[in-house]
């Protein structure tokens, strides 16, 4: 009895786990490195920094690091109107590039973790399904 009780808890916390994350992060951060390549270098440059005015820059991001939510939610749905970026002003547009909620997941992951950004955040589909317009 005590074995089938623990064998039900070791079952629970897996699957626990899978809810909270989709993949191994590093898989996804590989996942999300080819995303960025194919949808976002043009803008933003392979080395994150974007073009000062236009683009923003994602590496070492305040706004990124401190609004993953919004962050999120741009990539998801666009960006319109002014935001600030380290200091500076933007105030562009950035398209719904059409991904899927883990392709999305992957790219933030990537984002998070790469041009002196580090983030504890993993994020997970079911985070950004949760993001609403």
């Amino acid at each position: 009895m005590k074995l089938l009780f623990a064998w039900i808890f070791v079952v629970a916390l897996l699957q626990g786990v899978a809810l909270y994350q989709d993949k191994p992060l590093e898989k996804s951060i590989a996942d999300g490195e080819e995303i960025y390549q194919d949808f976002c270098l043009q803008c933003h440059l392979d080395s994150g920094d974007g073009v000062s005015g236009v683009f923003p820059p994602l590496a070492k991001s305040d706004y990124l690091l401190n609004n993953i939510d919004l962050s999120i939610k741009g990539i998801k749905y666009g960006l319109s109107g002014p935001i600030v970026v380290n200091g500076e002003k933007y105030d562009g547009l950035m398209q719904n590039q059409g991904l899927e909620n883990q392709e999305i997941a992957d790219v933030m992951n990537y984002i998070l973790n790469n041009w002196g950004n580090q983030s504890d955040e993993i994020i997970t589909s079911d985070r950004v399904a949760a993001v609403k317009e």
